[in-house]
């Protein structure tokens, strides 16, 4: 992984230069965009197993699906009722159905990368720090919904409260009472998923823009060379 990232590295120390040495042409498109290419899917990869272990949701604060805000603001009334089981297995329920539906973005990340073309490349080592998981949601948002959904409505077909909750929130989104985006579980669930996914890529993106001197290798030795010839 050091020797992948040390490309992406380079690649990004370079553009920061404005004006490069000729000895600089021995770095070659092909390789800066294949660097990237490979450090995005290895970002892509710690990224998806982080959130696709037991717990990867319901234990980390920063993803943690909760209650769409109709129940939320019921939650109260629901505990004095005796409904405090059914609102705690419901929201378990939820985030164990989101760590099952996320190994299924590894191929469609993967793929997003290898599709990657020298202008996105380009794009996205000139762009902000969130360029590249600007990029996946562009191109992997909807087909990861698709792979989602399914798997989230297997996890969720048997929770009473999340079918009662449907049957509310249809009615309740006519009045204004509902969100459009929360007047569905199963949908509320797969959008909150995508939304852990791309956190999580974006922190991975991050930490190699902030630290890429960290990344260093023997790529970078051959770069500083390059603009010492």
């Amino acid at each position: 992984m050091r020797h992948d990232l040390a490309v992406l590295t380079a690649v990004l120390l370079l553009v920061s230069i404005s004006s490069a040495a000729a000895g600089l042409s021995a770095i070659s498109n092909t390789e800066a965009t294949g660097g990237l290419k490979e450090a995005l899917i290895q970002g892509a990869g710690k990224a998806v197993s982080k959130l696709g272990a037991v717990d990867g949701f319901m234990g980390n604060p920063q993803v943690k699906i909760p209650l769409p805000d109709a129940l939320k603001k019921a939650e109260k009334t629901m505990r004095v009722l005796g409904m405090g089981k059914q609102a705690d297995e419901l929201v378990l329920r939820m985030n164990r159905a989101a760590e099952a539906a996320v190994p299924e973005a590894k191929t469609l990340l993967v793929d997003a990368v290898k599709q990657m073309s020298v202008t996105d490349a380009k794009n996205i080592l000139t762009g902000g720090d969130d360029a590249a998981t600007q990029y996946f949601k562009k191109t992997t948002s909807a087909p990861m919904a698709a792979k989602f959904l399914p798997i989230v409505k297997k996890a969720t077909e048997d929770v009473q409260l999340a079918q009662q909750y449907n049957k509310f929130a249809q009615t309740g989104m006519k009045y204004g009472l509902v969100k459009k985006e929360q007047a569905n579980l199963e949908e509320y669930v797969t959008q909150k998923a995508l939304d852990g996914v791309y956190l999580m890529m974006a922190a991975e993106e991050k930490a190699i823009r902030e630290n890429p001197m960290g990344q260093a290798s023997s790529l970078l030795k051959k770069v500083f060379g390059a603009l010492g010839s």
